[in-house]
């Protein structure tokens, strides 16, 4: 347990500090994207990349090779964190896992209901009703933290295990929803690589890099299938062997979760927000703020996630599904969800899978931003004002909770 609870307090510091960064990097692309850099912004980013074998060949913008390349790492990771959760952690039995669960459940639908509510007659802006059902992990632990330590570490383990859920959520719905022209073979191919990976898997292979051999030529194959490439991610990693045959040696998936973890923190997340947040104010008025799409989106991240979050944790306990997080309160509960509007990262991924067009993704990038400082700043207020200062709680003695 204390090996399980230090790994958790690590994951929380690196995800605060990457928090930061992101927070730095998407006001640096703001700044570049309305500025004299403009010009330099757009042309980096699309700046032609090509890779080539034989009659194969991928060639893309340097957005898109961020986007579907360096995105499936970040995927990968996503899914060892899903599989170690899962099989020894916070989500490992129904007890620990039942109320972030129903909590991410209702952070899935309602606000997927106030971006329908906007633009369910516009049957081309429909398709991104998935966009403010995200939390971004980094970026909402990162408001947390300037909260310091009065918060309970329970709420963070809460807020740690709702986006994780949400992860899994984006990906079946990346998978379900966001697939196009499907590719039998390239996808035939790509189940054969996945079955080399599990085959790998039940042979026992420590070693990473047999994996992640495979795990390139399975991604390749997924880019050309139409099925988004960052599942390959996912697909790789829950092949990643959760135990070693040594039990004095380290687990393979940990290894490969520990050596990532801080090149995805501080490297490839922040390029994914400079290529996806520099939004173009250039024109802007306050009645592109208030169209259905964007109005739809900030109103979903800001009032339908801490709606549906807040309510069916509510909802669970009181129905005993569900404990209500330890030395927690239900105001602070409350803070949380605020904080799981913080979309961001994977919201704008999920809007470059929905549309294309620079306008409409401008479009895009104004909701989520909207709908994610609104969150944040609210979150942040809340746990101020409702989670006590230490030093205080020691001077009282006690603390009257909140009903």
């Amino acid at each position: 347990m204390p090996r399980i609870v230090n790994k958790i307090q690590d994951f929380l510091k690196l995800e605060t500090s990457a928090g930061f960064v992101l927070m730095a990097v998407a006001l640096l692309a703001l700044i570049a994207n309305n500025s004299p850099l403009s010009g330099f912004y757009s042309s980096f980013l699309s700046t032609p990349v090509e890779v080539q074998f034989g009659a194969f060949e991928i060639a893309k913008p340097l957005l898109l090779w961020i986007n579907d390349g360096l995105m499936a790492i970040f995927f990968f990771l996503v899914g060892l964190e899903i599989k170690s959760e899962v099989m020894e952690g916070e989500l490992s039995t129904f007890d620990k896992a039942a109320l972030p669960l129903f909590a991410a459940i209702g952070g899935i639908l309602a606000p997927a209901a106030v971006y329908v509510f906007f633009n369910w007659t516009d049957p081309y802006l429909i398709k991104g009703w998935a966009i403010p059902a995200a939390t971004d992990i980094a970026f909402a632990l990162g408001i947390l933290a300037l909260v310091g330590s009065r918060v309970p570490v329970s709420l963070k383990i809460l807020l740690l295990a709702v986006a994780i859920i949400d992860d899994l959520a984006a990906i079946i719905i990346i998978a379900l929803f966001y697939t196009q022209d499907l590719s039998l073979v390239a996808l035939g191919w790509g189940g054969v690589g996945a079955a080399g990976l599990f085959a790998l898997n039940r042979m026992g292979v420590m070693r990473i890099t047999p994996y992640a051999l495979i795990g390139v030529f399975v991604w390749a194959c997924v880019l050309k299938s139409g099925v988004h490439a960052t599942l390959a991610g996912v697909i790789t990693a829950l092949a990643i062997p959760l135990r070693a045959k040594d039990p004095n040696e380290s687990s393979p998936l940990h290894r490969a979760e520990h050596g990532l973890h801080i090149w995805v923190a501080f490297l490839i997340l922040p390029l994914f927000a400079f290529a996806n947040a520099g939004v173009s104010l250039k024109g802007v008025s306050f009645g592109d703020l208030l169209a259905p799409m964007p109005l739809g989106i900030a109103l979903g991240l800001f009032v339908g996630k801490q709606f549906g979050v807040f309510t069916m944790a509510w909802l669970s306990v009181k129905m005993g599904w569900a404990k209500l997080p330890t030395g927690a309160n239900w105001a602070q509960v409350y803070g949380i969800a605020c904080l799981t509007g913080v979309g961001f990262t994977m919201s704008l991924f999920i809007g470059t899978l929905a549309f294309e067009g620079d306008e409409t993704l401008n479009a895009v990038r104004l909701g989520v931003l909207m709908g994610s400082i609104a969150s944040g700043v609210l979150g942040y207020v809340l746990l101020r004002i409702f989670c006590k200062d230490p030093a205080q709680v020691a001077e009282s003695g006690k603390v009257a909770p909140i009903k």
